[in-house]
């Protein structure tokens, strides 16, 4: 145990500058809580939760917890730090990515408060509660929102919530026509979203729905859901055919999609 303290303090310097969720060394093992324990992976410490479970395997699990491992109780704790060895490229990998993870949700997350900030067609919109104005206007790049002094967070987020909802009907109406042309076909019919995992959905009927939320990116990405759903009144796959069709509306697609696909899928905007 002595020995493990050592190699703690002897790694505190380099463990503070990885940019992981590993670990700040506990003082002494007695204060760690009640199934903390410490690896050494590499030239990593890593802190992990052990819990004994009825399951026959060793099971990793990585969250905003860190490492949590899960292991039979018949298994020894030998066998669980051999197994973190076998698994230690993967295991700082995935701590490294979900430490990147929350630090993009972190500063996506919308706190609704006077001077707060969002984005809105891709640029940034300071909130701006005004007792004295009326409605919600959308005034350079203030938002003003009509409501007193001491209007809970959840008034401010409703009012900028209705705003936005109008705004993206607004936003699609105008661009959605402009690819059904190119497609040379409309949908049966179109609606918004409020979707928590889905920017857009195609119906097997020819209808489509767009997630209201897509007005808080740059008119590239709300062009790219509307080609790609589009894209599906002529297949409903996405089969090779499908994405020569996306490309035929919208040849510049590659950047927006890739926009989407890294934006954090427990995380909606608003």
């Amino acid at each position: 145990m002595k020995r493990l303290r050592e190699l703690v303090r002897a790694a505190g310097d380099a463990a503070l500058q990885l940019t992981l969720p590993l670990f700040e060394p506990p003082p002494a093992p007695p204060e760690r809580p009640a199934g903390r324990r410490v690896a050494r992976l590499g030239e990593h410490f890593v802190e992990y939760t052990l819990q004994r479970t009825r399951r026959r395997t060793i099971g990793f699990v990585i969250d905003d917890a860190g490492l949590r491992v899960t292991a039979p109780r018949w298994v020894t704790l030998a066998e669980i730090d051999a197994a973190l060895q076998e698994k230690r490229s993967w295991i700082l990998r995935k701590l490294a990515e979900w430490r990147e993870h929350s630090h993009r949700r972190e500063r996506l997350t919308i706190r609704w408060g006077h001077g707060e900030r969002f984005t809105f067609l891709g640029r940034e919109v300071t909130m701006h509660v005004s007792p004295g104005a009326r409605g919600v206007e959308l005034n350079e790049q203030r938002l003003v929102v009509g409501l007193p002094p001491n209007a809970a967070p959840e008034q401010l987020r409703d009012a900028v919530h209705a705003w936005l909802q109008a705004r993206a009907r607004e936003v699609f109406a105008q661009r959605l026509p402009l690819y059904a042309r190119r497609l040379g076909r409309e949908p049966r019919r179109w609606g918004l979203s409020s979707a928590r995992t889905r920017w857009g959905s195609c119906g097997p009927d020819g209808s489509i729905r767009l997630n209201w939320r897509l007005v808080h990116f740059p008119l590239d990405v709300v062009d790219y859901v509307i080609a790609h759903e589009l894209a599906h009144l002529e297949h409903l796959d996405h089969s090779p055919r499908f994405w020569a069709t996306v490309q035929a509306l919208l040849p510049e697609f590659e950047p927006a999609r890739r926009r989407l696909r890294d934006f954090p899928d427990d995380l909606t905007l608003s």
